[in-house]
């Protein structure tokens, strides 16, 4: 309620105008509004909302079994709760051409930023596993118009994501995002590149903004803000991060838990209460409540 101060459009517009800057633009991904909070709070440039990270926290492997309905409400509480530009994983978009269509609308109701759209066969998969499989050219192009095409909003930013590395080779790869971008892509996500000479050669064939996937575990080397910058990268995402870090500390605290019969021991490495509800501004909260009920009957 009283977090975002910036409209969805200003969002948009900024975000556009950030991609422009020569800036790389660091996104963490946010797997709740909370996380999303932390994420502002901490001076990032905008929030990434990873199906990945989605899927599992709803129990369930990145295969693309989750739904447009469910990534769009989790999206739009994550959007809604901060001001910076939220970008969102939209898969393979939900269907094919006439899905994609529908599937931008409702990101965009939902108050994202932009979304980006894969070109694998479902049931897809982890852009870092082996053995993907991709739709033709031509057929992600359709989906690229289509997508395009049923925007209203003219920033809403339309990202193509290809994971044509393994399969079709660097060459392949930015065939493909060439052919996107005619489509009318407005950047392009190439999925599991090696390392800084793969990024390079990509950054030299496609003028469009680039993201880079700095995932852990994956096939691509993870490099700094630095290497990134110098690479020429408009945005890099950290998708699975904050996620990991917080199963991480899961499992360690019921271990302990169960070992010691007790979380006392844990109490030093958790979150106050007092920051709990410092980042959530629970004082606003209670001077808005309190400036309005001021009255008698």
């Amino acid at each position: 309620m009283l977090q975002a101060t910036q409209s969805v459009s200003e969002k948009r517009k900024d975000f556009r105008a950030a991609l422009k800057s020569g800036k790389l633009l660091r996104f963490p991904g946010a797997f709740s509004p909370l996380v999303a909070l932390a994420i502002q709070r901490h001076g990032f440039d905008g929030v990434y909302v990873s199906g990945a990270a989605l899927s599992a926290d709803l129990g369930l492997p990145d295969i693309g079994l989750t739904t447009l309905s469910e990534v769009a409400a989790r999206g739009g509480a994550i959007a809604r709760a901060t001001d910076l530009p939220a970008l969102i994983d939209a898969d393979t978009g939900f269907g094919e051409a006439l899905n994609m269509a529908r599937t931008i609308q409702t990101l965009e109701d939902a108050g994202l930023c932009g979304c980006h759209l894969e070109d694998q066969v479902n049931p897809k998969r982890c852009g870092h596993l082996d053995n993907k499989s991709l739709v033709t050219t031509p057929v992600m192009a359709e989906k690229i118009r289509a997508a395009a095409g049923a925007r209203r909003d003219k920033n809403f930013l339309i990202m193509a994501r290809t994971d044509a590395r393994a399969a079709e080779g660097l060459a392949g790869a930015i065939a493909r995002a060439k052919a996107y971008i005619d489509a009318g892509a407005d950047a392009i996500f190439p999925e599991a590149l090696a390392d800084e000479s793969e990024f390079e050669k990509f950054r030299r064939a496609v003028k469009v903004p680039l993201l880079a996937n700095m995932t852990e575990f994956g096939k691509s080397k993870l490099l700094t803000v630095k290497q990134l910058s110098d690479l020429g990268i408009n945005l890099v995402i950290y998708p699975v991060t904050t996620l990991r870090l917080a199963m991480k500390a899961i499992e360690r605290g019921l271990a302990t838990i169960k070992k010691e019969g007790s979380q006392a021991p844990l109490v030093g490495e958790m979150q106050t209460r007092a920051e709990l509800y410092e980042l959530l501004r629970y004082e606003d909260y209670a001077k808005f409540d309190h400036d309005i009920f001021n009255f008698e009957l």
